[in-house]
This record gives C-alpha cells, sequence and structure tokens, in this order.
C-alpha cells in the first residue's frame, strides 16, 4: 500500500544555491557531471551498514519542484536572482541515477548511488539524498543488529515518542525493512503497509479505580487476542490479575520496567502455574542490540524497542556523503587530509565463494572489474533519463536483506567491534 504525497519540500540547503547561481552565470551549470554517495567508514564498532531510504528518495525526487511560491520566498530573501529562479522555474531531474537496492549491505567506500546528469540539476540532490538515506540507513543498520541479536525472536518498533514526527515515520519503515515485525506508528502503517501493533500504556490502568477493572475494560473492548501491561503496580499481583480477568486463554502480557530478565523468569513460572502456559511475555524498556542479547536466554517472547532503533543505537547517521566524482568524462577527487576520495565513476561487485559467502566487494573507478565466478554487480537503475525505474517492494527488499545478512562470514553478525564484515578492494580500471 502507497498513500500519493505532495510535492517534496525544498529540502535543500544555501550553499548548492550558492554554487548552482555562480555555475548558471559561468556556464559549468550544464557539464555532464557524476555525484556518488559513500561512506568513508562505517560508525564506530559497526561491521557491516544496511542501505535503507531508497523507495523514500526516488519518491522525492520524483516530486522535486519549485512553485511560484518557493521561487518568490528565494529571491525575496536574497537566496537567488531572478535569472536563476527562472531556471529553478522548469527544474526537473531529467538524468541517471543508479543505487545499491534497499536492503543491500555496504561497507566503506561502497558507492550507494550514483547521479548522472547536469552539475545544475545533480547537485539540488545533495541534501535531499543525505538526509533521507543518512537517517533511515542507520535506522536499518541499528535495527539489524537487535534483529540478529533477537535471534528469531519479533521485535515490536514503538519508538514515534521519542523522536521527530516525521522522523519517526521513517524510522519505523527501516525498522521494519530490517526485519523487525511490526510498528505503533499508526502512519507508518497507513503509508508504506507496514504492519501496526499495540497495546495500552500506564495511564489506562492508573485511569481506573483498580487493577482489574483496567483490564477488564480492555478486555470487553478487544477479548482475550490483546496484551495486558502487568507493571503498574505489583507485577506478580498484575499477572494474577490479568490472568483471573481474561482466563488462561489471553494472548499476551507485557512488562516495562524492572529487571527484564528476572522479571521474564518469574513472569513465565507464573503463567505456567496459572494455566496460562500459551500467553506470551513481550519485554520493553530501552531496549538495544546488547540488551536484547542479554536476554537471550531468558523467556521472552516478543521484544519492544524505542529508543535506541529511532535514534541508530548511538549511530543517528549513517556518515554517508555525495561527492563529484566526475566532469565531462574526467575524473575529479578531493584531496583534503582525511577527507580523500577517489575520482571516476565506480562499479562494484560482490565476491562469494561457491557456498554463497561473501568474501569482498571489489570497486572499480573508470572501468570494471575482471568477471570471476560468484561475482553480482551490486548497482541498479533507480532513474533512466528523469523517469523512475520500477523498484522491488518494501516487503521484497526487506528479504533482500535477511539473505544478505545470511551472505556475509557469520564473524560479521557479532555485536562487538570489529572489521567490517567483508573488505572493499578499490582498484582503477585497467589494473
Amino acid at each position: 500500500m502507497s498513500v500519493t504525497l505532495p510535492r517534496t519540500p525544498l529540502y535543500t540547503d544555501h550553499y548548492e544555491y550558492t554554487m548552482l547561481e555562480a555555475a548558471l552565470r559561468d556556464g559549468t551549470a550544464e557539464l555532464p557531471c557524476v555525484f556518488e554517495v559513500f561512506g568513508r567508514r562505517l560508525p564506530t564498532g559497526r561491521r557491516y551498514g544496511v542501505v535503507a531510504g531508497i523507495g523514500r528518495l526516488s519518491e522525492a525526487i520524483e516530486r522535486f519542484r519549485f512553485e511560484d511560491d518557493d521561487l518568490e520566498d528565494l529571491t525575496s530573501r536574497g537566496v537567488v536572482k531572478e535569472s536563476t529562479a527562472e531556471w529553478l522555474s522548469g527544474y526537473r531531474f531529467k538524468g541517471d541515477i543508479d543505487v545499491y537496492p534497499e536492503g543491500e549491505l555496504y561497507f566503506p567506500g561502497s558507492p550507494i548511488v550514483t547521479v548522472t546528469g547536469t552539475f545544475a540539476e545533480c547537485v539540488l540532490l545533495e541534501t535531499l539524498t543525505l538526509s533521507i538515506l543518512n537517517h533511515d540507513s542507520a535506522i536499518a543498520s541499528a535495527a539489524a543488529r537487535m534483529v540478529t541479536a533477537a535471534r528469531g525472536r519479533p521485535i515490536l518498533e514503538m519508538g514515534s515518542r521519542r523522536t521527530h514526527e516525521a522522523a519517526a515515520i521513517a524510522a519505523s519503515r527501516a525498522a521494519y525493512l530490517a526485519g523487525f515485525a511490526a510498528t505503533s506508528n499508526l502512519e507508518a502503517g497507513r503509508r508504506y503497509g507496514v504492519p501496526t501493533s499495540g497495546t495500552s500504556a500506564h495511564a489506562f490502568t492508573l485511569l481506573h479505580a483498580s487493577e482489574t477493572a483496567a483490564f477488564q475494560a480492555q478486555i470487553d473492548a478487544f477479548g482475550t487476542d490483546t496484551t495486558l501491561l502487568v507493571d503498574t503496580y505489583d507485577i506478580s499481583q498484575g499477572i494474577r490479575n490479568a490472568v483471573a480477568v481474561a482466563g488462561p486463554r489471553l494472548r499476551s502480557i507485557r512488562i516495562d520496567s524492572g529487571d527484564l530478565d528476572v522479571m521474564a523468569t518469574m513472569a513465565r513460572e507464573l503463567l505456567d502455574e496459572l494455566g496460562a502456559k500459551d500467553t506470551k511475555i513481550v519485554v520493553s524498556g530501552d531496549l538495544d542490540e546488547y540488551s536484547i542479547a542479554a536476554l537471550a536466554a531468558a523467556p521472552v517472547d516478543i521484544y519492544g524497542a524505542g529508543t535506541a532503533v529511532v535514534v541508530g543505537s548511538g549511530a543517528p547517521t549513517a556518515q554517508l556523503v555525495y561527492k563529484l566524482v566526475e566532469v565531462e568524462g574526467r575524473a575529479v577527487a578531493k584531496r583534503s587530509e582525511h577527507k580523500g576520495t577517489n575520482g571516476g565513476r565506480k562499479i562494484a561487485v560482490r565476491r562469494h565463494k561457491p557456498t554463497g559467502t561473501a568474501v569482498e566487494e571489489v570497486v572499480v573507478s573508470q572501468g570494471e572489474p575482471e568477471s570471476q565466478p560468484g561475482d553480482r554487480v551490486l548497482q541498479a537503475p533507480l532513474f533512466r533519463g528523469g523517469e523512475l525505474v520500477e523498484q522491488p517492494s518494501l516487503e521484497e527488499s526487506r528479504e533482500l536483506l535477511r539473505q544478505r545478512l545470511i551472505s556475509i562470514p557469520w564473524e560479521g553478525l557479532k555485536l562487538s567491534p570489529g572489521d567490517p564484515a567483508i573488505p572493499v578492494v578499490q582498484q582503477r580500471g585497467g589494473e
């Protein structure tokens, strides 16, 4: 399911108009150029990154337009001159874009996005592209680590109250891409078809004269196929009250505080004693990949993750950059200390053993890698001549990521700090 959205707001930075204004004036605006999006490094300790946000980016580029009120604002504040505003009035991206598909893994130096077109039309997409991909890839990368830590147990995303309202929707989508089972964010469900799930908060229990009355009200409304929050007062008594009201067929209880390992063990024993052997235990409360991993031996059925996932679990940005690498077929590169780039358009392949395990990523600038058995070309078309190429669905991208995580060496899935899961080998054409 998708929802038609209005045109993209002008997610641009002032300096993009500075460059555009000058380039239109000196005649370089129409020079054919290639820009690339990549990360110089992964966030500290991470062994892989997850490409996310490509679907949102494609929608945003399709809707990227300058209306009369936008142009009036830009000229009235002296951002651009009237001649530049006239050029912007007809702006449509007409170039080509190639990408690592959403759900693909990336590593330092991976050419995640390649934008080809005139300097003017490409440079205006920098902030838009980075704002989407840096956010969504950070969330998906953190969420994927949580999914691995959960070892097949479902995780619910419930972090909407811990981030900006628009970011919450994007975070829900990215977490689902990474393997989360559902979200509490209803707009993510409406806009992207992400399954939604939720239960009551402590306020509902406090509203009623007793915990039993609150549970009864929830059961009356939803039947036993619901989740009762049992830790508003005393957890043991809360579990007893829940089973007394709902009976042994209650779907689940949720624990949101305390030592979750101890509380889950106690809850399982008590539920079994009360005959509610099939009632599941949901735990939440500032969970990240490390606390989820620590609960591996606990009788937890479902996790609820909030703050950690929507802020990237310590890495709120993927640290991606958008750099010019080619002008009129000529490689260009930045040489600044610690911020140098490799010039020229890149082509990347990932090499695999016959078993399917990835062994390295080969990135060649101004040329193509020598083909070997087990090679897989990483980029795929997103736009051709300004027209969007049909893309995989969110469900297909979700499955792609699942398969990619299987393909990397098992050491690459560790939560402990370490080198990237596979090395990236940079080559120049002809090597």
